[in-house]
């Protein structure tokens, strides 16, 4: 334990030291990548980073891929978001080494939003507006990553702890006017006993960098100039890293029945944040998730995050403020190798519900036997 209190220990201290220069950041940058994989995760409130144990540790963290084990995991995800207008798509392979102790993974993650009205042309030179002129388009972030877990040698044999590491590849792409390219790496760590569980992953541990190119032909940059808008030209940003520190415990019912509890809290280093504390320097954003498993095979799950002030809706005149927080719901079935899971996560909050299934398979594929 003592190396892992060092390892995170030496983390933050890095993080803390790039906390003076952040306004070269750009905050909420690649906000994609924090949506979740799994409709476990979801459904708990995206506390997993203590508790993941399988392929979507990829996600959320990568020390946590050390316990898929004997054979190759499969996960895919899908869900959409605002009435089906946005989909996102979520899809890992992870597979252990031949010394069933270091595991490779590769995640897919894409969020797309298709149909988007290109209205640059709706007015015609002579101030009439011709409907005919709107075309449409789509805006799509992918991101790629290749996850490597290791386990760390402890003498007490019911303990365990591990490492894990992603490179992570970004495209992002709006029609035909820009595209971005980025490049980052994540770091993390999780221990496990009997009962308690405890995890830390720095996502963007070495700031992650995006580049963007535009592509705009003549006519659209005469559109541009005439409606005294500015013509884009080639930018990059930063996206600043991200502590995520956690802790699991789980409680034995009865013979058949248990209950996992996890929290999890976000440190964010880009500035302010409308979070549940923050400052210039950090923001802390917690999380907290419940897990009810019955004999391995039946799971109810339930989670809360996102809790930030919010105008009361029902007394926006005086402008006053409440705590909102995002809720979130779901279960799920295990049947020999393969799982299902479903979370009912409300994306907005508890005044202003926007609702979303999320639907996730899990597959193990059984090696076959030689004769």
């Amino acid at each position: 334990m003592k190396r892992a209190s060092c390892v995170v220990v030496t983390l933050v201290i890095v993080l803390l030291s790039q906390q003076s220069s952040y306004a070269q950041f750009r905050k909420y940058s690649n906000e994609f990548l924090n949506i979740g994989a799994g409709a476990r995760g979801l459904a708990m409130g995206s506390a997993q980073v203590a508790s993941v144990h399988d392929g979507t540790a990829g996600y959320w963290n990568p020390a946590g891929l050390v316990h898929v084990k004997d054979q190759p995991q499969l996960n895919l995800m899908h869900a959409e978001y605002f009435a089906g207008i946005g989909k996102y798509d979520y899809g890992s392979l992870a597979i252990p080494l031949k010394d069933n102790k270091r595991v490779l993974a590769l995640s897919l993650l894409r969020f797309a939003v298709d149909d988007i009205p290109n209205t640059i042309f709706l007015v015609e030179a002579d101030g009439t507006i011709n409907y005919n002129n709107i075309t449409s388009f789509s805006s799509a972030d992918y991101a790629f990553l290749l996850s490597f877990a290791q386990p760390i040698k402890l003498r007490d044999p019911e303990k365990s702890l591990s490492f894990g590491v992603n490179a992570k590849v970004i495209h992002r792409k709006a029609g035909d006017f820009a595209t971005g390219w980025g490049f980052g790496f994540d770091l993390g760590l999780q221990y496990k006993s009997k009962r308690l569980q405890l995890g830390a992953t720095v996502r963007d541990v070495t700031t992650t960098f995006n580049a963007w190119t535009f592509n705009l032909n003549e006519r659209e940059r005469e559109v541009f100039f005439l409606t005294k808008n500015e013509i884009p030209v080639k930018s990059t940003e930063l996206t600043a890293p991200r502590l995520i520190l956690g802790g699991a415990y789980n409680f034995k019912i009865s013979r058949t029945l248990g209950l996992l509890a996890e929290a999890n809290v976000d440190l964010t280093f880009d500035g302010k944040r409308n979070t549940v504390w923050g400052s210039d320097v950090v923001s802390v954003d917690p999380k907290i998730g419940l897990e009810l498993a019955w004999k391995d095979v039946f799971f109810v799950r339930g989670g809360v995050n996102n809790l930030q002030k919010g105008l009361d809706d029902d007394d926006i005149t005086n402008q006053k403020k409440i705590w909102i927080y995002q809720p979130s719901v779901g279960a799920g079935f295990k049947i020999s190798d393969v799982q299902i899971d479903y979370a009912f996560t409300n994306l907005a909050n508890q005044s202003n519900p926007l609702y979303t299934h999320v639907f996730s398979l899990k597959l193990d594929l059984r090696k076959k036997q030689k004769k």
